[in-house]
């Protein structure tokens, strides 16, 4: 069992991870061979660099000609379809990410996103080659550090626009810990950003593990400012707990009986959108027989500041209290369906390769629903029964 954690003190982008998978044991041809379906003419070269005192590796994405402009993210999802299901999947689920942080910074349906910067030939060798390259180390979970975003100012298809970029600070939001870090421009794309996003499990320091590779991705371009190494790290390794499936946590909570109940359901989400994993009431009996809830929150470490804002400004608590905790998870990866033609994505759970559960994702029902005309118990019946039949065709 092996375990990776992006070291972002630098920021990411998409070049970057590829050059730190490479750096870490990823054949090129690993790289070549998850693009070579696409029929696109995508080569990537990989050089030996310096970034400050750190050796790295650049990775260069070689497209034929002008790449096409603007891609609207159905078109981008055809292309997929040309891909191995697993690679497919997973990619398109981070072109997904891309088109609703687009749609939010933009205001406007995801359908009519362009796809400028992240549409181009080379974004698209960046998503899929990472897939790939992280899928080829075989990690059961991914873990990565508070990402760096940059400061200043950056020109882009849209005009000249505030570091952090609006997409970035939208992909990260709610999801991953950030801070704008030492360096003077930009220093996480919305590919990189995006990229992590969906394949990170968990977000902090570095995880007890015996580390058995160390790769470094350089930053794009002749970059070597003098803040910090212009890199991404990547280490790899073998857990270092005998329970291989715990990771810390902290557990927040707080005794409320002065919040008018119908506030709560508005609490919950601030909690889960501030970062935390889980969210939940209980009922209880304070002092006086005075009815009341305990609210709780589980979140990591790096989330602990946010969620405890957001109980405070959500609440009427004036105190909480903080317990660490071991969080024991199933290894989580995503799968998709189709139900009359609408994707819809399938949490699967596994432990020890077996998959022990897969569950369908409830927003992705109810928009299919709707659009289709049919009831959400119907659209969630067909994408069960089809999740299970994926399940069993794969077994």
């Amino acid at each position: 069992m092996s375990i990776g954690w992006f070291d972002g003190a630098a920021g990411a982008s998409g070049d970057m991870l590829l050059g730190a998978l490479v750096d870490a044991g990823v054949p090129l041809a690993v790289l070549q061979s998850s693009v070579n379906p696409l029929e696109l003419g995508i080569r990537f070269r990989a050089e030996p660099v310096w970034r400050g005192a750190l050796g790295a590796t650049r990775v260069h994405v070689d497209v034929p000609g002008n790449p096409a402009g603007a891609r609207h993210l159905a078109d981008i999802l055809r292309m997929l379809d040309a891909l191995p299901p697993p690679i497919a999947e997973r990619a398109g689920a981070v072109f997904r990410r891309l088109g609703a942080a687009e749609a939010a910074v933009h205001r406007m349906p995801v359908e009519e996103v362009h796809f400028h910067e992240v549409g181009v030939l080379d974004c698209i060798a960046d998503v899929v080659a990472s897939v790939a390259g992280v899928r080829h180390l075989g990690l059961t979970r991914l873990h990565c550090s508070t990402l760096s975003l940059g400061n200043g100012w950056a020109q882009t298809a849209h005009g000249t626009i505030p570091v952090p970029v609006p997409a970035v600070l939208e992909l990260l939001s709610g999801v991953a810990p950030a801070q704008a870090g030492q360096a003077p421009f930009e220093t996480t794309t919305p590919t990189g950003a995006a990229l992590l996003v969906t394949l990170v499990d968990h977000w902090g320091p570095l995880p007890p593990m015996t580390v058995a590779a160390i790769g470094a991705g350089a930053g794009a371009g002749t970059r070597d400012p003098e803040e910090l190494p212009n890199v991404l790290r990547l280490v790899v390794g073998e857990p270092a707990s005998a329970d291989r499936s715990a990771v810390d946590a902290v557990q927040l909570e707080a005794n409320v009986d002065d919040l008018d109940p119908r506030v709560w359901p508005t609490a919950l989400a601030a909690l889960l959108g501030a970062g935390a994993h889980d969210a939940w009431l209980t009922p209880i009996t304070m002092k006086k027989g005075r009815p009341a809830f305990t609210v709780t929150a589980l979140c990591d470490p790096a989330c602990v500041d946010g969620v405890s804002r957001a109980m405070y400004r959500h609440t009427s608590t004036i105190g909480l209290r903080a317990m660490p905790v071991v969080k024991h998870a199933l290894d989580r990866s995503e799968a998709l369906v189709r139900v009359d033609g609408l994707p819809i994505r399938v949490k699967v759970a596994s432990s020890a390769g077996e998959v022990l559960n897969r569950s369908v994702e409830w927003d992705d029902v109810a928009t299919a629903a709707a659009a289709l005309g049919r009831s959400a118990k119907d659209v969630l019946a067909a994408a069960t029964s089809e999740a299970a039949r994926q399940g069993e065709a794969s077994a």
